[in-house]
């Protein structure tokens, strides 16, 4: 899989060797003590002393995130530029070259080294995978089809999806790759055309996907009952699977469709423009990127939901239809001085923007992790103004680092201040960038059901029972805020992804907690 054993792990960073991550699965998270990034992203690992939460970097943000939400590159140990860089420079000196020592193997140039090692990891993950795949198949639907007492059709779909099309494809696949797998010179493989050609056919994976929040819950339901967990271990011990429990095996297929850009990605870097394989590869990484990212995307969106709906039941005098009702994706959040007509009265206030549409809140003087609704803004009716620093007509005043949101009609204004100009400018990328996912998500046709809108209410209605307060106060929290490391987060992701080794975990009470619902980090 390319990732290091944990002791080599901890030992690179020590020795202080910049170690990188990429990121296979979008970290959202409302904690201002963790890391937030996208799939694809990629991470400065700092601290990996502990298994399941390391300490990142990205750009100038640090924090806490789920180690099962990455992966290391599989040339992890060498830092790559640096010795190409070494290497031209040393053109042929065979002093220089032996200084290169653990990179070049018996007379492979570093670069094809490199693309061998991608190569054959490639290779071996793929029959790893059909492997996976085959015990799913033959080790559990075939038992539980014999089973018609315990189980029906309709149940089945819902918890294996397509997978029987998918263990299909995957073998008609990998044996396209078999063909073109160099095995005396793996360097030498030709496998972008394999993707090229099965595009379209990668997409079935969005429908297992999509179906795959549904596999759980009805999963969960049948292992609150005995016979169900003795039988679905029967059928692990029968086939001789490795002691992962049903619902981990069922993530594989999501997790492996967004690791093939990872791969692509990384096969194109040690590719030489000159080979044969260099347009099929960056051409195979831009068709899957696409079928990964509206996959990722998706089912990033209806995971968040829950949260949405959490965030919105611990805000005080909520009014009006839920953020749901419009939204499903918070795209930036922040503080910001507002000014709206016709009092124009200063205002501090704490903007949440969503698709089509931006909730203000106030803090509660006190206790500062407490939020009061003020009122939202119809973003789909908005047009936002960049101003100049100086004085501002409609409002007759002197402003800085101001944007100015207007109601198409004109019969709404809002003055908006950042404390800084670099806030400003992200809050305007941010406008930019809520018009962009509308329409994408028109594009697509992504939008909420009423059922999944309905239950994550219900979901987010039942972490808060009447009676009990809402905010949580949590001690030491103003303190751990000033320390450089602070402790590790008391909770698990609320996700298991891509962790297939650990055992199931428990549902994450995370969220429930206001006392750490700091905004999205982006």
């Amino acid at each position: 899989m390319g990732v290091q054993h944990g002791s080599s792990r901890s030992q690179l960073i020590s020795d202080g060797s910049v170690v990188y991550a990429e990121a296979l699965w979008d970290h959202v998270t409302m904690d201002d003590q963790e890391l937030g990034f996208k799939a694809g992203d990629v991470i400065e690992v700092v601290d990996a002393s502990n298994k399941e939460w390391w300490w990142g970097r990205i750009m100038d943000s640090e924090g806490w995130f789920p180690a099962s939400f990455v992966r290391l590159r599989v040339n992890q140990d060498e830092p790559m530029e640096e010795y190409l860089a070494h290497l031209e420079e040393a053109q042929a000196g065979e002093e220089d070259r032996a200084s290169l020592g653990i990179l070049l193997g018996p007379g492979l140039p570093c670069k094809e080294q490199m693309r061998t090692n991608v190569i054959n990891e490639i290779m071996s993950t793929e029959r790893d995978y059909i492997k996976h795949l085959k015990d799913i198949c033959e080790g559990y639907i075939k038992q539980c089809r014999k089973r018609t007492d315990m189980f029906n059709e309709e149940q089945l779909r819902t918890i294996f999806g397509n997978i029987e099309e998918i263990y299909r494809f995957q073998r008609k696949f990998l044996k396209g790759l078999e063909k073109k797998f160099n095995k005396e010179k793996p360097h030498l493989s030709e496998i972008g055309c394999c993707f090229l050609e099965h595009q379209t056919d990668f997409q079935i994976y969005s429908e297992y996907c999509n179906n795959h929040p549904n596999a759980c819950v009805q999963l969960s339901k049948l292992m609150k009952v005995n016979k169900y967990v003795f039988f679905f271990e029967a059928c692990r011990l029968l086939q001789k699977m490795i002691d992962i429990s049903l619902d981990g095996f069922l993530l594989t297929p999501v997790q492996k469709i967004c690791k093939y850009p990872l791969q692509l990605a990384e096969l194109l870097k040690y590719t030489n423009p000159q080979h044969r394989d260099y347009k099929d590869v960056e051409a195979a990484l831009n068709a899957m990127k696409n079928v990964a990212r509206l996959i990722n995307e998706r089912k990033r969106r209806l995971e968040n939901i829950d949260k949405i709906a959490q965030w919105q039941s611990s805000i005080e005098d909520w009014e009006g239809e839920d953020i749901l009702s419009r939204s499903s994706d918070l795209i930036f959040s922040g503080e910001l001085t507002k000014l709206s007509q016709p009092q124009a009265k200063s205002q501090q206030r704490m903007f949440f923007l969503f698709d089509h549409q931006m909730v203000y809140c106030k803090k509660d003087l006190l206790r500062r992790d407490m939020l009061y609704y003020k009122g939202r803004m119809d973003m789909d009716h908005m047009e936002v103004i960049d101003l100049e620093d100086g004085k501002e007509k409609d409002f007759n005043i002197t402003v800085k680092n101001a944007l100015k949101l207007r109601s198409l009609s004109g019969d709404e204004v809002h003055l908006l201040c950042a404390k800084k100009p670099e806030q400003k400018q992200r809050w305007l990328r941010a406008f930019a960038d809520e018009r962009r996912q509308v329409q994408h998500d028109r594009e697509t046709g992504f939008s909420l059901t009423e059922v999944q809108k309905k239950q994550a209410m219900l979901n987010a209605c039942k972490s808060h029972p009447a009676g009990k307060p809402k905010a949580v106060t949590r001690p030491y929290y103003d303190f751990l805020l000033r320390q450089k490391h602070p402790s590790l987060p008391t909770a698990l992701p609320q996700q298991q992804v891509f962790m297939l080794a650990e055992p199931k975990r428990k549902a994450s009470t995370f969220w429930h907690n206001i006392g750490r619902l700091t905004p999205f980090k982006k």
